[in-house]
């Protein structure tokens, strides 16, 4: 099965101890966002686990426990985007995000690992021009790092409209533009442009748009054929395949104001305090009235030889 860490929050950047405790404890806990007292147990060894997949803004904190992932297949999205402390108060400056990304290509190969430049949004600043520009320097600097760009736009949630009130949704002409000029400038470093959630009408400039983190991208970092469980119902407009996530809403220290994962600082701050290393839970400990129950985790490598193989 595939383990995913961070779709929920940035497990690298905060929680890299912990994960690293969890990793040689062989198991991790992680209660149910809708239903507190239900928490799900995974096993985190080799025969049960075919690859864990990362999202994070700052990989570096992990680097140092990468002898404890080399036995798993991974893939990592860093995500390295161009704004200021007045939208992304936490996130490090982008050279050292690089530094990271590079350090961390040459670990786990650039088959196994995607640069996401996400969320795209526009405002007074961050114009068409600004955004070429900053694009242009980071795809100079990742060129040979990695095949894949990931690009999306603003989605204005519920959340993302209460902690960010003057976003705004780019409209589906500067889309186009702006997918196209990247497409431009990322073909000429052998990186293909895949939009996350995005129209397929994208492929019309020469985007990518078949999904991100799909099957497909796991079994190329994987080298081998997966054979996965129907795939959990996500937004018609996405094509990843999400399920096993560890992490859990309200921790990211980040506190991205686009974000999606978090309601609001307060309910961050109040998480991260209760949060113990040495727990199998992400934040907090078990509680009497918890009910565990054991995930159904087998391995998807599909070892059956076909015609194909051959050719």
């Amino acid at each position: 099965m595939i383990i995913q860490t961070g779709q929920r929050t940035d497990i690298p950047a905060f929680y890299s101890k912990w994960f690293a405790n969890r990793l040689r404890d062989g198991y991790v806990l992680v209660r149910n966002p809708f239903n507190p007292t239900a928490v799900t147990r995974y096993e985190l060894n080799t025969d049960v686990v075919d690859l864990i997949g990362f999202c994070t803004k700052n990989p570096m904190p992990m680097l140092r426990y990468m002898d404890l992932l080399k036995p798993y297949h991974q893939y990592w999205f860093v995500t390295i985007t161009p704004y200021g402390k007045d939208i992304e108060p936490n996130v490090p400056d982008v050279d050292s995000v690089i530094e990271a990304f590079r350090k961390l290509s040459d670990l786990v190969g650039k088959n196994c690992i995607g640069w996401r430049y996400d969320p795209i949004l526009l405002n007074e600043e961050w114009t068409i021009e600004a955004h070429t520009r900053a694009f242009s320097y980071m795809v100079s600097s990742l060129g040979g790092y990695t095949n894949t760009c990931v690009i999306s736009f603003i989605d204005l949630y519920n959340k993302v409209k209460r902690n960010y009130p003057e976003a705004r949704s780019v409209s589906y002409e500067d889309q186009i533009k702006l997918t196209e000029t990247f497409v431009k400038i990322a073909g000429a470093y052998d990186m293909v442009i895949k939009p996350c959630g995005e129209s397929s009408s994208l492929e019309s400039v020469g985007a990518d748009c078949t999904g991100c983190m799909t099957i497909k991208t796991f079994e190329t970092a994987i080298g081998a054929r997966l054979n996965p469980p129907p795939n959990p119902k996500n937004r018609k407009e996405c094509a990843c395949y999400i399920t096993g996530d560890i992490g859990q809403y309200n921790t990211c220290g980040h506190l991205c104001r686009y974000c999606y994962a978090n309601a609001n600082e307060g309910a961050v701050r109040h998480n991260m305090r209760a949060h113990d290393p040495d727990s199998p839970l992400l934040t907090g400990h078990l509680h009497p009235e918890d009910v565990v129950h054991q995930a159904t985790q087998t391995s998807w490598i599909d070892y059956q030889m076909r015609i194909e193989d051959y050719l």
